[in-house]
């Protein structure tokens, strides 16, 4: 493995970070989050170590669903800036070496769209086919209502043509038909304008309904992924798809284009993150030990997402509903905290009450696991939600930046929270003075996994511990070896690997110092402290452990 080549499939040991620019930072003192703002905190974003950007919707909207009701797939939404704004933040973004990708919302628009206006303007108008439309819509499974909290049906009927539309989320969101050819062309058109301004990729927003909620159906929906993915590559090289495919395993990998690899460059592990939570809660490795042994390698040239929260719901559908209730239990047991009956709208800090050194542990783990972290701004610093906002919108809330909050001068779009929460005990001035603090935690774990490609290039094994509360797991790539393992519970470990092939060899701590070496039969005795990690190089005695990484290879 080259360093030339890694770098030219940069995605599978990027670091990815998810920002809504809308509560980044205000650059022009109007209380909202703006691409002005965003950029004064570029080097903030590059010294963290982060390698890519991943851009929540910054387009026009009516913002009744946070700017996922897109009215111009062309331009800015006024209040966070202009597109000289946005060009400026791009040229700033990759002077500091950072990528950029954007959200790719095209599964449905607003309601008021011109598109959609057009539409439903008579069932003779030349885009009335952009839509879905019904003289009778298929009767309703509740299950395909993703929210129903606020919706009972999919269907909406339009008084001023008399035909029911196709809304897979809220009414206000009607679904384009991508079988439609013009559609398809108007969506590369999108993709190609916003490359053209220097974008790296796409998170493609809930990539099944695209493709799978179209009249007339499409002969094979994955053709047009594939074509996408055609037109990005051909358009720019190392461009890439990150699709949020929530579906079990053996239902995901055509999402990848099966052994081809050639439609959606990275999916998220939505089943890897589920089960981690259910370990979390239990204090018990085997969850989460079983989804890795489990998950199908994804073509060569494509990777999986990790994650341990996003902008969304903690969606935990694809577990069972006792399973589901372990989780509400240890982590959000207040009805207020839990969504849908399916998830929890909580960030990861005050579902573990605050505590550093249980927090600490879950990142290392994300930043461990085989595959591409991605996580969600404000993780850094230990950010809370505030539960007095809607739905989702409670972990949406303006970055905490100092004291007395530093986002904006003048009253911020959203309210931050209080309590032990509030800016004035969770901040990145403070944190960037504490050594101790969980943003220097994270750049040393950030330094570390990308003096790591095994972790992300590697072939993984997770290994017996012996014990339930420990998970352990090797990656190997090009004769270098990199050995992890989290205790998940409150007392300490000690455990003995089993690393074949590593018979002698030395292991030395990655975030620590110390050593421990491997026996003659290939044993190796690890103490682990309560909630505690270890990174491990492997190497002979006789190498320095800097020179076993595959970097030098």
């Amino acid at each position: 493995m080259r360093l030339t080549y890694t770098s030219d499939v940069w995605y599978k040991n990027a670091v990815v970070y998810c920002l809504d620019v809308e509560t980044f930072k205000d650059g022009n003192g109007d209380g909202v989050g703006d691409f002005r703002g965003l950029t004064q905190e570029i080097d903030y974003l590059a010294g963290l170590g982060v390698t890519c950007l991943w851009l929540m919707p910054f387009f026009p909207t009516p913002n009744k669903d946070d700017g996922y009701d897109i009215t111009d797939f062309y331009s800015i939404d006024p209040r966070l800036g202009t597109l000289g704004d946005f060009v400026e933040f791009m040229r700033t973004a990759t002077d500091r070496g950072l990528r950029v990708i954007a959200d790719l919302v095209v599964n449905h628009t607003s309601d008021q769209h011109p598109w959609f206006k057009e539409s439903r303007s008579g069932r003779d108008s030349p885009r009335r086919d952009w839509y879905v439309w019904s003289d009778t819509p298929e009767p309703d499974d509740p299950k395909q209502v993703v929210f129903p909290d606020k919706e009972n049906s999919i269907w909406e009927y339009d008084e001023g043509s008399g035909q029911y539309y196709l809304h897979s989320f809220y009414r206000h969101q009607p679904d384009l038909n991508v079988g439609n050819p013009e559609v398809r062309d108007e969506i590369a058109r999108i993709l190609g304008f916003w490359m053209e301004l220097g974008l790296s990729g796409f998170r493609v927003d809930a990539v099944p309904f695209l493709i799978e909620n179209v009249t007339p159906r499409l002969a094979s929906p994955h053709e047009f992924l594939a074509d996408l993915r055609a037109f990005m590559t051909r358009r720019k090289g190392g461009s890439i798809l990150l699709g949020e495919v929530n579906l079990p395993y053996k239902d995901l990998m055509q999402y990848f284009g099966d052994g081809l690899g050639d439609q959606v460059t990275m999916c998220f592990d939505f089943i890897g993150m589920q089960r981690a939570w259910l370990s979390l809660a239990r204090n018990e490795a085997g969850p989460l030990a079983s989804a890795l042994r489990e998950r199908p390698e994804p073509p060569k040239d494509c990777q999986w997402a990790m994650f341990l929260r996003n902008h969304d719901e903690l969606t935990l559908d694809k577990l069972t509903k006792e399973e589901r209730q372990e989780i509400f239990a240890a982590f959000g047991p207040s009805e207020d905290m839990q969504i849908y009956g399916r998830g929890l709208r909580r960030r990861l800090p005050t579902m573990f009450g605050g505590d550093l050194r249980r927090i600490k542990m879950a990142y290392s783990l994300l930043f461990s696991l085989p595959g591409t972290p991605v996580i969600f701004y404000g993780e850094e610093i230990g950010m809370g939600e505030n539960l007095d906002e809607e739905g989702r919108m409670a972990v949406r809330i303006p970055m905490q930046w100092s004291r007395d909050g530093g986002f904006s001068q003048a009253e911020p779009v959203r309210e931050v929270p209080d309590g032990s929460f509030a800016p004035d005990r969770v901040n990145v001035a403070d944190q960037k003075r504490d050594t101790s603090s969980l943003l220097r935690w994270f750049q040393l774990l950030i330094e570390r996994y990308r003096e790591c490609p095994e972790l992300a290039w590697g072939e993984y094994t997770v290994l017996d511990t012996g014990h339930p509360a420990v998970l352990a797991h090797r990656s190997d790539a090009d004769g270098a070896t990199v050995v992890v393992a989290h205790n998940l519970c409150d007392t300490a470990q000690d455990v003995e690997l089993k690393l074949a092939g590593l018979e002698r060899y030395r292991l030395t701590d990655l975030l620590v110092d110390g050593t421990v070496d491997v026996s003659a039969d290939g044993v190796v005795r690890l103490p682990l402290d309560p909630h505690g990690c270890r990174w491990l190089r492997a190497a002979p005695p006789e190498i320095p452990p800097e020179d076993a990484s595959v970097k030098s290879l």
